[in-house]
């Protein structure tokens, strides 16, 4: 049984005594100085890391729906535009709308959470070190959480309204979400990191809390966003080089502590067989045969799974056919920046005859290849569940092999426990080298997108078929300055943007890249242009600058706020 069952336990402490609640009369209250001891102090602690993995299906905490299925990665899938209608409303744009009841649940996700997090804060704070010698490590990790919380509401919502341990809970009501403007929020949220940096130890003994270098990895990504300044349509006007240097400086703490290296294969960071590997820096830490009746399980992609006997249902998030044409190599091994959507990579023949990275059959299921490294287990067209619509392909990093030990049906859906990487070590890489660029250093990031190549070229070994053979043909090569590219800046950040696009694509991070660069509108823009020749579905799609960077602040928080919530532009 793993460590991380800690969140499990979380989750059924509090179903089961919300349903003694309901089920039993109450016999009593615990007051709050009865919560006031280590051992309760704990359990509000362990309750505050299940927000990580307590979701829904709809509401996934890798933030796919926001950050693939609205960048262009991928399409929404299942049976049609109508099935989940409101995450077809985020792939189109056009009519995504405040009254969007998924978007409603996400923001109550993530401030339950943050609730959470100020509940057990409180407390650990009321603890003498002397008795609870944890107290320092359990602040920093709960200061860690609460600041990833708002990281994502930062970046979904722009506008939201702060609040901590020290605001009295019947005063959330009166803090406006546009009390402190951006750049002050961003502060509060580097600041809860800092406070981590400082007080978490180096090393933690259970699998699944935050350690010092995680938050100088959280910080790194706080300050690479900073940098990036933008205007009120979120234009990049400006980039503050102070911030892309403290960049450098947080992930060189976290590369110089030795604890993490890219894993040996791309594929190894998908596979429950090897999570909490060289390359997991923070991860949402599942479980199963945990005491629960189907264990801490990821609900957050339990749609994702094909139409086939095996699993069975919902064919949803969906790789799009310009993401598969995006792994294409040219003949040198080098990506194509351009002409990759001269013609589509459909058939199988198609990915014989032309070269391509890899991590494509890491990432897309396609019609006869082996699926989630099981050599005789081919993907089939008829596995799709609305092709005429989205095509035939599936997502793949998100799912588990039907016959891996931490597949899990919960029907009619499926799921798994195997863990979800929320940073990895090629991100601290990459965030590195994307700063240096900036900073016109572009021939120290060289070094660093190679060595994200050179693993991608090497992990090819679990993609055979049962006969040896590959249904792919790989050529992946790193860049050689004079050799096969001319290594300038503008070079270098084309190379930067498409490497991070391939080694994380469908992984939920696509749109919040785009929207960082100041480039979401001409990139979606284009990209409807060019796919909506091939899915009908997206020939209304409009990506319009200004508005669709984020979400919309849900009409029921409005409410709730008795509108003083102020709704983001546009909306």
């Amino acid at each position: 049984m793993k460590t991380k069952i800690l969140l499990g336990l979380a989750l059924l402490m509090l179903s089961l005594s919300c349903k003694k609640a309901l089920e039993e009369n109450p016999q009593g209250f615990v007051s709050g100085d009865d919560l006031n001891t280590p051992e309760n102090v704990e359990k509000m602690v362990i309750a505050a890391y299940a927000t990580l993995g307590n979701e829904s299906i709809h509401t996934s905490n890798s933030l796919w729906p926001w950050g693939s299925l609205r960048s262009g990665d991928a399409y929404k899938g299942g049976d049609g535009t109508g099935d989940n209608n409101d995450w077809n409303d985020y792939e189109i744009y056009v009519t995504n709308r405040p009254t969007n009841g998924i978007t409603d649940r996400m923001w109550a996700q993530l401030y339950n959470g943050i609730g959470r997090v100020n509940d057990a804060l409180a407390r650990v704070n009321k603890l003498d070190a002397a008795t609870f010698p944890q107290k320092a490590s359990r602040q920093g990790e709960m200061r860690f959480l609460r600041g990833y919380y708002y990281f994502m509401l930062k970046t979904l919502f722009n506008r939201v309204p702060y609040f901590d341990e020290n605001l009295p809970k019947e005063e959330y009501i009166t803090v406006s979400n546009t009390a402190i403007t951006s750049d002050e929020l961003w502060e509060k949220i580097a600041d809860e990191f800092k406070f981590a940096i400082d007080n978490l130890p180096e090393t933690q003994v259970q699998i699944g809390r935050p350690n010092k270098f995680t938050a100088d990895a959280m910080l790194a990504k706080v300050r690479l966003y900073q940098a990036y300044k933008q205007d009120d349509s979120h234009a990049v006007t400006s980039i503050d080089a102070a911030k892309l240097q403290e960049v450098i400086t947080l992930c060189n703490a976290v590369i110089a502590s030795g604890k993490y290296d890219l894993a040996p294969d791309f594929g190894q960071n998908f596979m429950a067989a090897f999570e909490n590997g060289p390359e997991s820096v923070f991860a949402i830490q599942y479980s199963r045969n945990d005491g629960t009746t189907f264990g801490r399980i990821d609900l957050g992609h339990s749609l994702s799974y094909p139409m086939n006997i095996e699993y069975g249902c919902c064919w949803q998030h969906i790789p799009s056919q310009d993401l598969v044409n995006n792994f294409k190599t040219s003949l040198n091994g080098l990506p194509m920046f351009d002409g990759y959507n001269n013609s589509d990579a459909v058939t199988e023949n198609d990915f014989l005859n032309t070269t391509f990275d890899p991590r494509l059959d890491h990432t897309v299921g396609i019609p006869g290849h082996p699926f989630k490294y099981v050599p005789d287990f081919i993907y089939q067209q008829s596995w799709a569940r609305a092709p005429a619509i989205y095509g035939y392909f599936t997502s793949m990093k998100d799912l588990a092999a039907y016959n891996d030990g931490s597949f899990q049906r919960i029907p009619p859906f499926m799921s798994s426990s195997k863990n979800w990487e929320l940073i990895r070590y090629a991100d601290v890489l990459l965030w590195k080298a994307e700063a240096l660029i900036e900073l016109g250093r572009e021939t120290e990031a060289l070094p660093i997108i190679n060595q994200v190549r050179q693993r991608a070229a090497n992990s090819t070994a679990m993609l055979k078929k049962a006969n040896g053979t590959f249904a792919t043909y790989y050529n992946v090569v790193t860049y050689q300055p004079g050799v096969n590219c001319t290594w300038t800046q503008a070079y270098a950040r084309q190379a930067l943007r498409k490497e991070r696009r391939l080694e994380f694509a469908m992984e939920g991070n696509r749109l919040f890249d785009l929207v960082r660069w100041g480039i979401a509108d001409t990139y979606m823009n284009s990209y409807f242009a060019s796919e909506s020749t091939k899915r009908s579905h997206l020939r209304t799609a409009h990506f319009q600058k200004g508005r669709d960077e984020y979400m919309p602040i849900p009409t029921n928080q409005i409410n709730f706020s008795k509108g003083l919530y102020q709704q983001n532009p546009g909306y």
